[in-house]
């Protein structure tokens, strides 16, 4: 238990000094007057002391620990001094208009460094509940300057001998992977981004990895037009899985939905995903086969930012329905109405395949471990889990 914080002043320098006497003491069974006996000082002196108004000499110190059968560094010791502040680049979705966008004094930031860039990236307050509370790594300190820099006061000290890996992506089994990377030394910095969203933050050098889903309408292909049509440079396309896209309902369908001609009927209210998500390419995919126009559709422009976060919206009964995975689902206990099956693919830079935090992930997506967890979620077929795909 920490007693007392006393200050002294030496030139311009102010130190202060933690103690920690009086736990000490009262463990040892020793009142004030003893125990500055036994230390050779005054009772007044020792009171100053333990009251946090003084510091002991060198000579004192050392008795007082003696006394207590104890250290000097068990009874006295200074701060803990605050991670340095440092400078890293701001960078933030197009569009977005969350809580925390640019600029916003005292925002909670991502820390990820991507080749000689240290990129902060303003925390969401509309994906994921759980990561919007504790996945910041630092707070970003006023208004960003010349090149978008600005000052950012982190969390914890920056540790060199641990690898960042920046992953975008909405999956929310993206979370399933960080224990293990941590374990090898990998600090996965996970952002909830949609596809095309995750594919433009890759394209402009934001991450190490990108997680997609995206249905070319002309192919029918998954992925690989539309990494071609966004990313500037070669990558490598690996398989994450195959999984169940649809419609996340209430318990039980109460409204009965079961196709998007459902979604016109005046008691429906949806929740929308962000333009550029998969799911919202998959709604307005199916809306157009039934001939159905947009505004026909209530809450068609109320959006969401994850699955997790559309689902949370349907449980909270601000919506009746909602395109997401049948894992999110899943984990709120919700109703599912299965629309298509989707592949979602790890997009990653060949120019990245080299980095540590790449290599630790690659080797994480061939143990069945990682698989067992990820299918336990429902919905998921990981059989192709690991392995690099091909054009159709």
């Amino acid at each position: 238990m920490l007693d007392k914080t006393s200050s002294k002043v030496y030139g311009n320098h102010v130190t202060t000094l933690l103690n920690h006497l009086k736990g000490t003491r009262l463990e040892a069974g020793l009142s004030q007057q003893a125990l500055a006996r036994l230390a050779g000082i005054s009772r007044q002196a020792y009171s100053a002391l333990e009251s946090g108004s003084s510091n002991p000499s060198t000579e004192v110190a050392l008795r007082l620990a003696r006394a207590l059968k104890t250290s000097v560094d068990h009874l006295f010791s200074l701060p803990e001094a605050a991670p340095q502040q440092m400078l890293a680049e701001l960078v933030s979705p197009p569009g977005d208009d969350s809580p925390t966008t640019l600029g916003e004094p005292s925002s909670r930031v991502q820390l990820v460094q991507v080749g000689d860039r240290l990129l902060a990236r303003p925390v969401s307050r509309t994906g994921s509940t759980r990561q919007s509370l504790i996945r910041a790594e630092g707070v970003a300190l006023g208004e960003p300057g010349i090149d978008n820099l600005v000052e950012v006061q982190p969390f914890d000290d920056m540790d060199s001998e641990t690898t960042s890996l920046g992953l975008l992506g909405c999956d929310p089994a993206g979370a399933l992977m960080e224990p293990a990377l941590n374990r090898h030394g990998i600090n996965l910095v996970l952002s909830e981004e949609g596809s095309h969203q995750a594919l433009a933050g890759l394209a402009r050098g934001e991450a190490h990895v990108a997680g997609c889903h995206l249905r070319d309408e002309e192919t029918g292909e998954f992925n690989f037009p539309w990494v071609f049509k966004l990313i500037p440079f070669p990558c490598t396309l690996i398989a994450f899985a195959s999984w169940q896209q649809g419609f996340i309902v209430s318990p039980g369908n109460p409204l009965d939905i079961r196709g998007a001609e459902d979604l016109a009927r005046p008691e429906i209210k949806i929740i929308n995903r962000r333009s550029g998500s998969g799911s919202r390419s998959l709604l307005d995919r199916l809306l157009h086969r039934s001939g159905l126009p947009t505004a026909a559709v209530t809450g068609y422009s109320q959006e969401a930012g994850g699955h997790l976060a559309v689902a949370s919206t349907v449980a909270s009964g601000q919506a009746d329905a909602g395109v997401g995975v049948e894992a999110a689902a899943t984990a709120l206990g919700l109703g599912f109405v299965p629309l298509e099956e989707e592949r979602y693919d790890l997009v990653i830079p060949n120019h990245f395949l080299d980095h540590t935090g790449v290599q630790v992930l690659l080797d994480l997506l061939r143990q069945s471990g990682l698989r067992r967890r990820v299918e336990t979620l429902g919905g998921y077929d990981v059989s192709a889990m690991g392995l690099p795909v091909s054009r159709n």
